[in-house]
């Protein structure tokens, strides 16, 4: 027996660890050219990710990012336009484990440079500020002041009743913000919860899984329980990823589609980024089957003109018999996801300006 051959596999955390190396490397040199915003752009949302979300990166793979790590101050002289993208991968490469130090110096020139004060939104200002105070760098802004106004704009459900994905995605990102990406808990109002079920609503209505991956992530920040529907759309969205490489890579595709889904799936306590990844250019690709019925929905109750009504119990049948099979399903689905339809639905209907009709008016 002496000739026996014992074979030997990769340990799952030498494999982790291989997927994760791989990962680093395609976004760090086979996406963008290094003086692309969109390479700041996406590196600093896969390190982040993988930052928050407490996973274990080896030392080896974060060396992919040597070269940009020392020569970091000068890309922050020449483009502090980009300060907050800069600042958050050094932050976030020297918590993962790559160098030190260099965080709080390139935050202390922001400050003294007023960097923070070119921000106009109250949401990109906030972060500005928060970024600088995770290294013990404080600003002249009022964070006080910043955070009122935000939360005030987070507790007002029928803002998010209605289809507007810049809003959306101002929610999802401002409870990010305040929980400082989970660092912190962060305790919600019942409106702040029901702006963050109406957003969900939408997005799975709409099949945006992007957005309600991040509504999924909002919700675990705030200490909120998602609907066990939408945790499952996003798994099952997330397995469905298909990956191109080589020359079959593409600029465009729906990278960030596939990292907030494995960001929603690291927060529900599952595996991210499984698939495994061959060195070389990759891009990321969602199942394009999306029979989503929010547009049919909004076409349906725009038609009704004076016949429409905001009553759902009232609406439910018309709607969904005259929405495609795929679309009425989808419906049902989020109808039963959460407690909170009816009330959506109040919104989305837009009737504020009209009185109820009676029954006899949808069917005449």
């Amino acid at each position: 027996m002496s000739n026996v051959i014992r074979l030997s596999f990769p340990s799952r955390s030498d494999q982790r660890a291989a997927r994760t190396a791989a990962l680093l490397e395609a976004f760090a040199h086979h996406r963008r050219d290094l003086d692309d915003v969109f390479w700041l752009k996406e590196n600093a949302e896969i390190l982040n990710i993988l930052e928050c979300t407490g996973q274990d990166v080896p030392r080896d793979a974060l060396e992919t990012y040597r070269s940009f790590y020392d020569t970091i101050e000068a890309r922050l002289e020449f483009f502090p336009q980009y300060y907050r993208f800069i600042l958050s991968i050094c932050q976030d490469l020297e918590a993962l484990g790559l160098g030190h130090g260099k965080s709080e110096r390139l935050a202390r020139w922001i400050a003294d440079q007023g960097l923070v004060e070119a921000e106009l939104s109250d949401l990109q200002r906030g972060e500005a500020i928060r970024l600088l105070s995770r290294v013990g760098v404080s600003c002249d802004a009022d964070a006080n002041m910043i955070n009122d106004r935000l939360r005030k704009f987070v507790s007002r459900p029928a803002t998010f009743a209605v289809p507007n994905k810049k809003a959306a995605y101002e929610l999802t990102h401002i409870a990010f913000y305040l929980s400082e990406y989970g660092r912190r808990d962060l305790t919600i109002c019942a409106d702040t919860r029901q702006s963050l079920v109406f957003t969900g609503t939408l997005a799975f209505l709409d099949c945006n899984w992007d957005l309600l991956a991040e509504v999924l992530v909002a919700m675990n920040y705030c200490g909120e329980t998602p609907p066990e529907e939408w945790v499952t759309a996003v798994k099952e969205v997330t397995a469905r990823f298909a990956v191109a490489e080589g020359n079959e890579a593409v600029r465009q595709d729906d990278y960030h589609e596939y990292l907030v889904c494995n960001w929603a799936l690291a927060q529900s306590g599952g595996q991210p980024f499984a698939g495994s990844l061959r060195p070389g250019p990759v891009s990321f690709h969602a199942d394009p089957y999306r029979p989503a019925p929010l547009r049919e929905m909004s076409q349906i109750m725009y038609g009704l003109d004076q016949r429409r009504s905001s009553d759902w119990h009232l609406m439910r049948d018309y709607v969904c018999d005259n929405v495609s099979a795929d679309s009425a399903d989808i419906l049902l689905r989020a109808e039963a996801a959460t407690e909170d339809f009816a009330e959506f639905f109040a919104g989305f209907a837009r009737t504020g300006m009209r009185a109820t009709p009676m029954m006899g008016e949808l069917t005449a």
